[in-house]
């Protein structure tokens, strides 16, 4: 399996047409589960990551290969916790990526504990978390809009 190595830098505006786009995957959705009501509103997505960009709990990070935007990834605070989010163009998926991503983005992140929440059914990314050294810590119920139904997540923890 060839493994590529990412490069990151700060979330520009610029990007967030090209992460928008990876979003309307219908597969990606699936998996992330927990996404927006309305993954085609565009005007939607845009002002609120235009916000995420401009709120200082929130590193927002482009991920790249070269010049290419493969992905992103982000911490952000919720309910008095820190946790982490990353989404990985689908057609660069069983890569690596979202793996070396993470890795390189808990360099820069400090901050512990981070917590990450997947679907029970996403093991993929149940993988990247378990590679980074997220140890899995119990489950939750939350309402996916992606699948319009309450479903089962795993929470997983580091430091």
């Amino acid at each position: 399996m060839q493994h590529l190595q990412p490069s990151l830098r700060p979330t520009e505006i610029a990007d967030l047409a090209v992460l928008f786009q990876f979003q309307l995957d219908k597969e990606a959705n699936y998996l992330a589960a927990f996404t927006s009501k309305d993954p085609l509103d565009k005007e939607a997505y845009l002002e609120k990551f235009t916000k995420h960009l401009n709120d200082p709990t929130i590193n927002m990070q482009t991920i790249l290969l070269g010049d290419t935007i493969v992905g992103s990834i982000a911490k952000f605070e919720t309910r008095g916790d820190t946790e982490i989010t990353y989404w990985i163009d689908k057609s660069y998926w069983r890569k690596g990526i979202a793996s070396a991503a993470l890795k390189s983005f808990l360099a820069i992140e400090k901050t512990r504990p981070v917590f990450g929440r997947v679907a029970f059914d996403n093991l993929g990314s149940q993988k990247v978390l378990e590679k980074c050294g997220f140890i899995r810590l119990g489950t939750d119920r939350g309402f996916a809009n992606a699948r319009q139904a309450e479903i089962e997540e795993f929470i997983y923890r580091l430091g």
